[in-house]
């Protein structure tokens, strides 16, 4: 049986506590523009994945990424993929991702 969310567009988005936001986004961003078309500065990320497109913004003390998952996207290992990927980027801090879905 199919998951309904991993078959349709949907949206996922999660804010994290860090200290360091603008970090985080450049290192996803160079991280992943080895293979993918990003663009960042300090304050926003843009990651053109094969799941779909990564939207990160920084603010004071969080950092908050934004997924539109293509048609069909597993958007459960989307998600997980985005916060692993920033976990490795962390400098002893652990982050706690939760989460919220909405139709694109």
């Amino acid at each position: 049986m199919t998951d309904a969310l991993s078959t349709d567009r949907f949206v996922s988005t999660a804010t994290i506590a860090t200290v360091e936001p603008a970090r985080i986004i450049a290192r996803l961003c160079k991280h992943w523009g080895h293979k993918f078309a990003v663009s960042y500065d300090d304050t926003q990320g843009r990651i053109e994945l094969p799941l779909g497109l990564c939207l990160l913004t920084a603010g004071d003390g969080h950092l908050t990424a934004r997924l539109h998952g293509v048609s069909g996207a597993d958007m459960a290992r989307f998600e997980q993929a985005v916060a692993e990927h920033a976990q490795r980027m962390a400098r002893g801090e652990s982050y706690a991702w939760h989460w919220q879905r909405e139709p694109a």
